[in-house]
């Protein structure tokens, strides 16, 4: 079974930052390419950043490019976003995806 369990997120001040992390398991993780979605309240679920599965190229919503980097350890089975500048309306619940299959979740909020 395909499973996906984020993690990392939280409570951050403007201009803060943040590591999330996707612990992979019941697949090989290191033969998919990998995403990271978001989803604001009452909004559609918005691509954040994607990886490929040898790690060798990162695509970046022009939104948050400079500011996140996606990076993977296939040693480790988990794919990670370093979330730097963040900003309020960034607010959202983060979810890994490996093509449809996603996580629960990881809630970050970005307030002062």
């Amino acid at each position: 079974e395909v499973q996906l369990v984020e993690s990392g997120g939280g409570l951050v001040q403007p201009g803060g930052s943040l590591r999330l992390s996707c612990a992979a398991s019941g697949f090989t993780f290191g033969n998919y390419d990998m995403t990271w979605v978001r989803q604001a309240p009452g909004k559609g679920p918005e691509w954040v950043s994607t990886i490929n599965s040898g790690g060798s190229s990162t695509y970046y919503a022009d939104s948050v490019k400079g500011r996140f980097t996606i990076s993977r350890d296939n040693a480790k089975n988990t794919l990670y976003l370093q979330m730097n500048s963040l900003k309020p309306e960034e607010t959202s619940v983060y979810y890994c995806r490996r093509g449809s299959t996603r996580g629960q979740g990881t809630q970050v909020t970005v307030s002062s």
